[in-house]
């Protein structure tokens, strides 16, 4: 007989195998020794009361041999000699997963990527870290997996109506993700597993015929009678399709720059900005879990937190437990941070984007802005964007080193005299962030930080850093498409796709857009 139960545990008991075997005889009635084994469906924790009790779903085998849990693989087909070839511009989340269906659909792809491949981009990753030099065509948001692959590998998604979150976990799977990410509430692979689980996609993508090429920075579409059929390169080599998805990411500024200049529809769109927040983890694991030592049996604790102020929305974005802030700049002069955390979560610094959003209005109200830009440019949204980083990379001093203010001097709008240790690997400047962020954003942080103080007893205190500026959370940039054949509304066969063109908000959310938008293309082909 085949079971499936849900039990609830203490996180000692759900670690223990034997244990969760005497919970499945005494659920069903049946004699340990007819427990032959069990897999995990379903596990997250409830942290509410001052007990954290482990809620699981188990599928049991009883009196009958035990099965491993099937995993379901898709399967590609040789596409190297296909006559259907579709040019995906951008390697990461999107842009892989549009290409494994791509080829699943018999069609070849020509993958584009302007970066390097996981192993070189090590190298410049660790200039920005050390040195603090930015490589704008290898960092931490280009490259292959994109910005994806330096993210920790956050899985959990609220796109299930965009398409099937299952399949898409089971892929990542099948090129060597952990299994623990099919059933746990949160599923994270983190960002020393995420290269290895990326490469073998791409070896995958070419063993089944697809191109796959680095470096390939596209500077031009091929546009004829409002029909794209091709693109150029920087390096000057020419790609021609019967499609193109545009997967680039939404930190691709010159794309949209591109896009602008050759008058192809794209829109300004509400953001997100901010800071980044850093914690002792063993801070937020006391205030979540109720104890002082968060012991051996429970993960690192995190937390997501939102307010109103004033009508606008201040809300915690990415969070990192045991994670690292990292410098996510794509080009000189400007400061951006994000955060990323290893598959073990055991860094002992829990940080997280604490961002306010970005209405249109905002940017067309403001008076600083507006003497530099056209408030009415689709671009207005980005130039808002980068004038905020630029900010941050002059009151940093260079060098990437970001500024920074202890919490509640934050709040108080008082510089700091000294900094505690952080994660971010360039350094800290002391400085005012209320000089760096826009009023509005400076105002909805300062009360917001109070008001989750009031929410987390502990959390607001001046053993927290607050690092300017988390600025990348999504596009400030829409490039429409139709809802029914997915293409640009003007340009036939351009698919817009993923979190550059709004469409997604992370890994999964971008790999289903990235599938949706493949099946599109099959259905134009074949009509």
């Amino acid at each position: 007989m085949q079971k499936t139960i849900s039990i609830k545990l203490l996180p000692s008991e759900a670690a223990d195998d034997q244990i969760i075997k005497e919970y499945i005889s005494g659920e069903t009635g049946k004699p340990l020794s007819q427990v032959n084994g069990f897999y995990i469906t379903k596990q997250s924790l409830d942290a509410r009361s001052r007990k954290v009790w482990c809620n699981l779903t188990v599928h049991a085998f009883i009196n009958e041999p035990f099965q491993e849990r099937i995993v379901k693989k898709i399967q590609l087909r040789n596409v190297a000699s296909s006559p259907d070839k579709v040019i995906v511009i951008g390697a990461g989340p999107c842009g892989l997963f549009a290409a494994l269906k791509l080829i699943e659909q018999g069609i070849q792809p020509i993958v584009l990527e302007r970066g390097k491949d996981v192993r070189a981009r090590r190298r410049d990753l660790a200039a920005m870290n050390k040195e603090g030099i930015v490589n704008p065509e290898s960092n931490y948001c280009f490259g292959e997996g994109g910005a994806g692959t330096y993210s920790d590998g956050k899985l959990y998604t609220r796109s299930s109506k965009r398409g099937d979150i299952d399949r898409i976990l089971n892929i990542l799977v099948q090129y060597g993700a952990d299994e623990k990410i099919l059933y746990q509430a949160h599923p994270h692979i983190g960002t020393n597993k995420l290269p290895l689980i990326i490469t073998a996609i791409r070896e995958a993508i070419k063993d089944a015929g697809g191109i796959f090429l680095f470096e390939q920075k596209v500077s031009d579409f091929i546009v004829s009678n409002n029909i794209i059929t091709g693109v150029k390169t920087a390096a000057g080599d020419v790609f021609e399709g019967k499609a193109v998805i545009l997967a680039t990411g939404h930190s691709a500024r010159d794309i949209f720059q591109l896009l602008d200049r050759k008058k192809i529809l794209i829109e300004q769109k509400p953001f997100a900005l901010g800071v980044r927040i850093e914690h002792p983890q063993e801070l937020i694991d006391s205030i979540q879990y109720h104890c002082a030592l968060r012991g051996d049996f429970l993960p690192p604790a995190s937390y997501s937190l939102v307010q109103q102020v004033d009508g606008r929305g201040v809300f915690s974005f990415c969070m990192c437990p045991g994670g690292i802030i990292a410098p996510a700049a794509t080009d000189h002069n400007e400061i951006v941070v994000n955060g990323w955390s290893p598959s073990k979560r055991n860094n002992p610094f829990a940080n997280s984007g604490m961002v306010v959003s970005v209405e249109i209005a905002d940017i067309a109200a403001s008076k600083e802005f507006a003497k530099q830009h056209d408030i009415n440019s689709p671009l207005a949204a980005m130039y808002f964007q980068q004038m905020v980083e630029q900010k941050a990379y002059k009151a940093g001093g260079g060098a990437l080193v970001a500024p920074a203010q202890r919490m509640a001097d934050f709040s108080k709008n008082k510089l700091s005299a000294t900094l505690p240790d952080c994660s971010y690997l360039p350094g800290l400047g002391s400085a005012s962030l209320k000089e760096v962020l826009p009023p509005f954003v400076y105002k909805g942080l300062s009360e917001g930080f109070i008001a989750f103080g009031k929410k987390m007893p502990g959390y607001f205190t001046n053993d927290a850093v607050v690092v300017a500026t988390e600025s990348r959370t999504s596009s400030p940039v829409r490039i429409p498409r139709n809802k029914t054949d997915l293409q640009h509304p003007q340009i036939k066969n351009l698919y817009p796709a993923g979190e550059g063109a709004g469409y997604a908000g992370g890994i999964v959310s971008a790999a289903m857009d990235g599938e949706r938008v493949a099946e599109a293309i099959l259905m134009a082909i074949k009509n």
